[in-house]
């Protein structure tokens, strides 16, 4: 009886240490993302004032962090497309208890005043800050969030994964903007707030559950590298709205123009330049579509044309 009830004191002291030990690594990982790993950098903001990194950006708040420089015809574009969706999902949460960051990676070109032409184009919101800062720094930066610093020679290279994360907390994490913007919010608002209450998490009623989406090659694609400027009967967004346009352009332009929108721009094609002029001279992004690619983002754009005409025919249909 005795050995019994020693064996189980035991136990439970081992238990209470391996709990001790689990809260104090947990603490430890926690202090190790803070002053003593980040570099508190000097930084210029938007409006020209200088930041500290550390002190000023991060300290105590939960951040969206990305890399871009405002000449890329790239991805920097989608990049800015997609946050500037989250931005929208946290309403004013955003300035509040979250903080969206982006960090020129051409330090040489972008000044305070191109980065606010920049934000200008894409109507960027209130609690987003656009920064520049010298070559170094911005790598030391870029290592230290676990992103690769580009080659000085080839910008259009660089890494555009973004980092969000809980400096309190020492929670960080890497995402792709190619992911669903609600997701990415909910991750900022709940994930790496301690999951508090967020109005995106409400429960919804059965009767507002959406279908089950669409599986499909060009679906995915229009969902990744188009849902973020454009919609299919929504309404303008960036760009806009591409209700019935596979159908209204000729299929070997839209193809090409999902290819190659800088070339074609470039070539000064008039209804590219059209399109532009109309969309606050937003560039397309040239995403490194395939043929095959745009073939597959055309016929979804022409199935849901189908299927918004059938819905409309139905009875009881608008």
């Amino acid at each position: 009886m005795l050995r019994a009830v020693f064996a189980i004191g035991v136990a439970a002291l081992l238990l209470v240490l391996a709990q001790v030990s689990l809260s104090d690594r947990a603490q430890a990982q926690q202090l190790r993302w803070r002053a003593d790993y980040f570099p508190n950098v000097a930084l210029t903001d938007h409006n020209g004032r200088t930041v500290r990194f550390y002190d000023h950006m991060i300290r105590g708040k939960v951040v969206a962090i990305n890399f871009v420089y405002t000449t890329c015809t790239d991805l920097c574009p989608l990049d800015t497309a997609q946050l500037r969706r989250v931005h929208e999902a946290l309403g004013d949460r955003v300035g509040r208890d979250i903080f969206f960051y982006s960090i020129s990676v051409d330090s040489e070109n972008d000044t305070p005043v191109t980065l606010r032409r920049f934000m200008r184009l894409f109507d960027v919101g209130p609690g987003w800050t656009f920064l520049t800062g010298s070559r170094a720094d911005v790598e030391l930066l870029q290592r230290r969030l676990g992103i690769r610093p580009p080659d000085p020679r080839n910008l259009r290279e660089h890494d555009t994964r973004f980092i969000m994360g809980n400096e309190r907390t020492g929670q960080w994490i890497r995402r792709s903007s190619y992911e669903d913007p609600q997701l990415l919010a909910n991750i900022l608002a709940e994930n790496l707030n301690n999951h508090a209450a967020s109005p995106s998490n409400r429960r919804q009623s059965y009767t507002q559950v959406t279908p089950a989406a669409d599986n499909s090659r060009g679906a995915y694609l229009f969902r990744t590298r188009c849902s973020s400027c454009h919609t299919i009967g929504g309404g303008d967004r960036l760009g806009p709205d591409l209700r019935g346009v596979a159908d209204a352009r000729p299929h070997a332009w839209l193809n090409r123009w999902l290819r190659e929108p800088d070339r074609m721009i470039a070539e000064r094609d008039p209804t590219a330049l059209a399109l532009m002029r109309r969309y606050r001279n937003v560039p397309m992004p040239n995403l490194g579509l395939t043929e095959s690619d745009a073939n597959h983002i055309i016929d979804y754009m022409r199935r849901q044309d189908v299927a918004r005409t059938q819905a409309a025919s139905a009875p009881g249909g608008r």
